[in-house]
């Protein structure tokens, strides 16, 4: 951070900050009585599991405020290199495949990048 005199008014500038992160969503749905099941096995199994991953920044499942959506399982990855290598490895399949006898229909998985620029004057 450098400080700009502008004036006589002190500016605090900051620099461009760029962050690529990658995303992936996990759409989900649950058989009738089977959802405290799959959030607790969720929550108490493969979060943990997840987060031990290399390049993994966080790990939630978000609920629909709509009973009629689906739930997502997000994950956050630092690099395309990571969110690949977790695929790859065979984990994200046994981790859903830990919780399939509480889905209705199978699972989707979307893969999204994010770019986030932060720019203070």
């Amino acid at each position: 951070m450098k400080h700009v005199c502008l004036h006589g008014n002190y500016i605090l500038q900051t620099l461009k900050k760029e962050a690529f992160m990658f995303v992936r969503l996990t759409y989900l749905n649950f058989l009738p009585g089977k959802l405290e099941e799959a959030k607790r096995i969720y929550n108490n199994d493969l979060v943990p599991i997840v987060k031990q991953q290399k390049g993994n920044l966080d790990c939630k499942m978000l609920e629909p405020t709509d009973t009629s959506d689906d739930y997502i399982s997000m994950t956050v990855w630092d690099s395309k290199e990571d969110a690949d290598a977790y695929h790859a490895s065979g984990v994200y399949k046994q981790l859903v495949d830990r919780v399939r006898h509480t889905y209705s229909k199978d699972p989707v998985l979307k893969v999204y990048s994010t770019q986030s620029i932060m720019e203070h004057a």
